[in-house]
């Protein structure tokens, strides 16, 4: 009998949610970032062996929306909670903030089953380790509470082992071969905006979107062509994207390329632009442009 289930990683922003679920599968199928709030809308990756599926559900973090980009994430994570058949509620090591008091409220409000993994322990002393778990569970009756480090895989395989004792009977949902739901477009938009955010830290803050204007793949040889724009919100941040010479905007390239080449197998030939669309992220018809539509999530 095989058993297979749908798996929400929830928490606050910037706890290692994407980080966890990428070292899980032994892919890269979310992008990560030093900061917070990167993951903006549902990301479902998949862990198949002989008889087991986990479908995993990155979620993007729970935090107070200021803008309406914002509250689609909200929104985005939020319905999650209730969607699947438990809960993997990340945290840091440490001692709980209001972030994650707020996440456990509406884990508390949807009645689900959860697991509280207690991430980035590389980061604490045991005795902190000790004190962090028992402050959290004070908090909420926990199914279980794993420790582990997303960084380092410490613990990562017990977090797996009690994941599929925990699942349902039933069929498996996807074809054993795959990996995540995101049409390979969306994985290349991403990918370029995690290079943007990690090149830009200090620069620029999170306006950023991308969109794959063309994906082509050649005929007559093994390369697919892609013309890609990075969206920000304001006519200064252009030339900071762009750089001196055009040297940063062809560094996001190159790192992006690198990581496209290795996700699809072929060489690509990726071209960048960058355009200004002011205060987008306010924006109901150009967030449903960039990819967020709310009709997805009901």
């Amino acid at each position: 009998m095989t058993r297979s289930g749908f798996v929400s990683l929830t928490g606050r922003p910037n706890v290692g949610k994407s980080t966890l679920m990428n070292y899980m599968l032994g892919e890269k199928v979310a992008i990560t970032s030093s900061k917070p709030q990167t993951t903006r809308s549902r990301i479902q990756g998949v862990l198949t062996d002989e008889d087991t599926q986990i479908v995993f559900i990155d979620t993007p973090g729970i935090h107070k929306p200021t803008h309406k980009l914002g509250e689609y994430m909200v929104e985005a994570a939020s319905r999650t909670i209730s969607d699947v058949d438990f809960v993997l509620l990340i945290v840091e090591a440490g001692h709980p903030r209001q972030g994650d008091i707020d996440v456990i409220a509406q884990i508390e409000k949807a009645g689900i089953e959860t697991i509280l993994v207690i991430n980035k322990i590389d980061t604490v002393s045991q005795s902190e380790l000790i004190l962090s778990a028992e402050e959290f569970g004070k908090l909420y009756d926990f199914e279980e509470i794993v420790p582990v480090s997303a960084k380092t895989g410490k613990n990562v395989d017990e977090l797996l082992r009690v994941i599929r004792e925990r699942l349902p009977e039933g069929p498996f949902f996807f074809p054993e071969d795959t990996l995540t739901d995101q049409p390979e477009k969306q994985i290349a938009a991403e990918l370029i905006r995690e290079k943007a955010l990690k090149l830009l830290e200090k620069e620029i803050p999170h306006g950023l979107a991308v969109v794959i204007d063309s994906f082509k793949e050649r005929e007559d040889k093994d390369l697919i062509d892609i013309d890609a724009t990075i969206i920000c919100e304001k006519a200064s941040h252009k030339p900071i994207i762009i750089g001196k010479g055009g040297a940063m905007i062809k560094k996001i390239g190159s790192y992006a390329r690198e990581d496209m080449e290795k996700m699809l197998e072929t060489k690509v030939n990726l071209q960048l632009f960058v355009k200004v669309k002011e205060r987008w992220r306010d924006s109901d018809y150009l967030i449903k442009n960039f990819g967020f539509d709310k009709k997805e999530l009901e």
